[in-house]
């Protein structure tokens, strides 16, 4: 097992953690929590590679990612049944470290494909954002990516970094380390300061006097 297979585990685990608990919120039964959760994990992943055409897909090929989801949405439901509420911050900080994760591995993978700089980045972020844009349109919530902080515009940033540096074959895969390490930088920064994009608001006018 590679430090970054073991990361990307522990992402699928926190992406079906916010997915189950996300289910809470919506009272959902245990099946819902499962579907939720499993979505959140691997939704993204997903996506990424049927569009690529890229199989078997990740947890087709790997029944190792479908077992990590469930056992996180399963812990998550008995651990707040038992105990107290998933500290909130703490999950925030894990969130953004398998955000950046999930990012630049869906990098690589269209790079090795490859497919044009563009869609590397776009199948880096989707990687990244699709699961979790999955879960809140079928929990009937606008998209976290859409009105918080910055969150997807981080997802660029370290997908644009993996790909500037992967041509110079970096020792010990450092290329990868920064790449990651950008993500969670400008992840958490905008979580500490409340960093965003601007907003753009429609404003009602009374139409001009003829």
């Amino acid at each position: 097992m590679t430090w970054l297979y073991a990361l990307d585990l522990f992402g699928v685990a926190v992406f079906a953690i916010t997915g189950a608990l996300m289910a809470g919120r919506k009272s959902m039964d245990l099946f819902g929590v499962m579907v939720i959760a499993i979505i959140t994990a691997l939704g993204g992943g997903t996506l990424r590679d049927v569009i690529l055409n890229n199989y078997p897909v990740l947890w087709i090929g790997n029944e190792v990612y479908i077992l990590v989801a469930v056992m996180a949405a399963l812990g998550t439901v008995l651990w707040v049944r038992l105990t107290h509420p998933i500290h909130e911050t703490g999950l925030l900080v894990a969130d953004a470290l398998g955000l950046a994760v999930f990012t630049v591995i869906g990098t690589q993978v269209a790079m090795q494909l490859d497919v044009p700089w563009s869609a590397a980045v776009i199948m880096g972020v989707m990687t990244g954002v699709a699961g979790g844009v999955m879960r809140d349109i079928i929990c009937n919530e606008i998209p976290l990516i859409f009105h918080k902080e910055i969150y997807a515009t981080a997802c660029i940033a370290g997908s644009l970094v993996y790909i500037l540096l992967h041509p110079f074959n970096w020792p010990f895969n450092l290329d990868v380390k920064l790449a990651i390490a950008v993500v969670l930088i400008i992840r958490l920064a905008a979580i500490r300061w409340h960093l965003g994009l601007p907003r753009f608001h429609l404003l009602d006018r009374e139409p001009p006097e003829q």
